[in-house]
């Protein structure tokens, strides 16, 4: 039985561990599409591999079909000015030097995984790699905040911190991070900036999906007539990072990290649950 924390979805081991099962078909989906990014490819194209991917583990997507107007592919590709939530299609194809977030969700026995990657096309120029770059960083800081006893918004600190420490960027306010689990979307919101010590207290059971999103110029968006592309408005370029991660009592599973998360947080000084040992 889940257990509530508020309105915050608690998990026990086992779920989580059922969680990791739809984390690994994020994984493996957008390590496919990444590798198949290339110029000429269509966004179109690499939605095709990400349900295949789907199709072959036997799990559902998190995105096809999703709110309203029901979203129509299983990835978002948001590509150069486009932030997030950007439809894939044949006529949208890649070209040297473009920049794209691939956001990616699967269901596994109604359990969500949910993350997302910022790849160049190509070769990148140095100013959008290092874009890219501080956006992933502020993800892997941000989960390395996300620890028991701690406060939800140390990670919205946390990210922020990071953020402003690598350079002069905008920094997206309107959307975040989330909780997850028997839904992609649930309670709580996490912001990608504000003042640490502030929000629920981070207890063993939690998940979340932390995702910061930066921009180049002015963090100003809008939705456009689609009503799901969100574009910057004066055009500069975004980056978009995200992973799904379990907070445990021994420590962190970021479950939709190929390795777990343990590379990335053994460089911040920061545990690797044991439960994810019993499973990877």
């Amino acid at each position: 039985m889940r257990r509530k924390h508020s309105s915050i979805e608690l998990k026990s081991p086992d779920q989580i561990k059922k969680m990791r099962a739809a984390g690994r078909v994020v994984a493996e989906g957008l390590a496919a599409m990444a590798a198949a990014a290339k110029p000429g490819a269509s966004t179109w194209d690499l939605d095709q591999i990400g349900r295949e991917v789907i199709a072959r583990h036997g799990a559902e997507s998190s995105f096809l079909g999703y709110a309203y107007p029901p979203f129509p592919a299983v990835i978002c590709s948001s590509k150069n000015q486009t932030v997030v939530h950007g439809i894939p299609s044949k006529s949208d194809v890649l070209s040297e030097g473009d920049l794209m977030s691939i956001d990616y969700g699967a269901i596994v026995d109604g359990w969500h995984g949910d993350a997302a990657v910022t790849v160049a096309v190509g070769e990148a120029s140095e100013e959008h790699a290092r874009l890219t770059e501080a956006c992933r960083t502020s993800l892997w800081d941000g989960i390395a905040a996300a620890r028991v006893g701690r406060r939800l918004t140390d990670i919205s600190h946390a990210v922020e911190t990071s953020i402003r420490g690598s350079g002069s960027y905008g920094i997206v306010e309107n959307y975040g991070g989330h909780g997850i689990g028997t839904s992609m979307h649930m309670e709580p919101h996490v912001l990608n900036y504000g003042k640490p010590g502030r929000g629920p207290h981070l207890v063993a059971g939690m998940a979340l999906a932390i995702e910061p999103m930066i921009v180049l110029g002015s963090p100003t968006t809008e939705e456009l007539e689609d009503g799901w592309t969100v574009a910057t408005v004066d055009g500069s370029w975004a980056a978009h990072w995200e992973h799904t991660v379990a907070i445990l009592d021994d420590g962190l599973w970021v479950l939709t990290a190929e390795d777990g998360g343990r590379a990335e947080l053994a460089a911040r000084n920061v545990e690797v649950s044991q439960l994810a040992g019993s499973s990877d």
